[in-house]
């Protein structure tokens, strides 16, 4: 029987699992800080958007070759390299900050800086992804998938207010040293992991790998199905992190400790979706992932109308909840219908597929500059709860899938 916390059982999982906290604080923390910054400095919503398109051509390639690496190399030395570059980047953000480099004159270095940061988390998130399943077997690997999670989600409730507060008594620059510890410390854990798994042998080179991981998509049509549902869904949702921050300044008038403390009551709903779904039997999880999706565009919508503060804090509790239903579940699928040989590339074209975030958050902040960010999102999450509902209607091999 699987219970919520069997997966920590495992030593190896549970070190990694702790490591994983120390790189999701430090995640979470720039999640709040990186966009408030750039609104701050620039005072420009599209602004806004166009550094978060930085990010996603670079990481459509680095993501797929991530996968790619994945499969070929040991996973731990990803993970140990990747983390001491972000560890770099966030020293070196603190600096700049420190000396008043950066200002609305050098804006240019944080689009830089996010084509640097989402290189790296291209090659890492595959890697991260498909590590877990060489740690645990398929019996526990929704379990794990949602505990890992769950950790994350930890410091989704924490960080983001802790990082509001800190921007608002230290300044910027305190909350990237901060972050820069956080991954310091991920990396001591990593180098304490025992190597996981074994090296593929299924590709000579990184381009042959990355066809191979095609083909074997386009042939596995659970897969498939799965990746069109998550490409078709989550950058309609995922523009919202950007945009909170015009949300707390311009129509709330809460400022960082606000934004903190609206990604901070996600992460309390993120919470208590992963202790759910890692209690839950492997069962119905297509429907699960399909009911998140909608839930979340219903959530979104109402979100993006409401002018009440409280009401909008509740409402960030559910946002949490659906989006931890809808990504766990997603995960969880396509590793579970993928064999090792090829979960690496597999991970590494879901997690290519987030990289369509950022065109979308262009798009919704170009239309916040000319209707409001209230109108802007209200009809990207229209669209989203229109195309899961029709989904789920519609669509039985994703409903129906255990």
């Amino acid at each position: 029987m699987v219970r919520t916390f069997s997966s920590l059982s495992n030593p190896v999982f549970r070190l990694y699992f702790i490591a994983m906290l120390c790189q999701t604080a430090a995640f979470n923390m720039n999640q709040v800080t990186s966009p408030l910054l750039v609104y701050r400095i620039t005072g420009s919503a599209a602004l806004l958007g166009v550094v978060s398109m930085a990010g996603s051509i670079p990481h459509i390639f680095f993501a797929l070759f991530g996968g790619s690496i994945a499969d070929r190399l040991h996973k731990k030395h990803i993970l140990f390299a990747t983390l001491a570059a972000f560890a770099a980047v966030a020293l070196n953000l603190a600096l700049l900050l420190t000396f008043d480099i950066l200002n609305p004159t050098t804006w240019w270095i944080l689009v830089v800086n996010t084509v640097v940061q989402s290189s790296l988390m291209g090659l890492m998130i595959p890697t991260r992804h498909a590590i877990i399943r060489e740690m645990v077997n398929g019996e526990l690997l929704m379990n794990a998938v949602a505990l890992n999670s769950m950790g994350g989600n930890t410091f989704l409730l924490l960080a983001p207010a802790a990082a509001g507060f800190i921007i608002d008594s230290l300044g910027f620059n305190a909350v990237y040293f901060f972050i820069a510890a956080f991954y310091a410390l991920a990396v001591s854990l990593i180098a304490f992991m025992p190597l996981t798994g074994k090296i593929s042998a299924s590709h000579n080179n990184p381009l042959q790998g990355i066809i191979g991981g095609f083909r074997y998509i386009g042939n596995n049509r659970n897969i498939l199905f799965v990746l069109g549902f998550f490409l078709l869904t989550v950058p309609l949702a995922w523009p919202f992190r950007q945009l909170v921050a015009v949300f707390a300044d311009s129509v709330f008038l809460v400022g960082g400790k606000g934004m903190g403390i609206l990604m901070s009551i996600s992460g309390a709903g993120a919470i208590a979706g992963s202790l759910i779904i890692a209690s839950l039997p492997g069962k119905r999880r297509g429907l699960i992932m399909m009911c998140g999706a909608l839930a979340l565009g219903i959530v979104l919508t109402a979100f993006s109308f409401s002018k009440v503060w409280v009401f909008s804090m509740i409402l960030m509790v559910f946002v949490g909840l659906a989006q931890t239903a809808q990504m766990t579940m997603s995960n969880t699928l396509i590793q579970h219908y993928t064999p090792d040989e090829y979960r690496g590339r597999v991970m590494g074209v879901y997690d290519m597929q987030m990289s369509f975030v950022g065109p979308t958050t262009l798009l919704a902040g170009i239309l916040t500059q000319r209707v409001g960010v209230q109108t802007a999102f209200g009809a990207f999450s229209i669209v989203l709860t229109v195309m899961a509902l029709l989904a789920l209607l519609f669509v039985p091999r994703l409903r129906n899938l255990d």
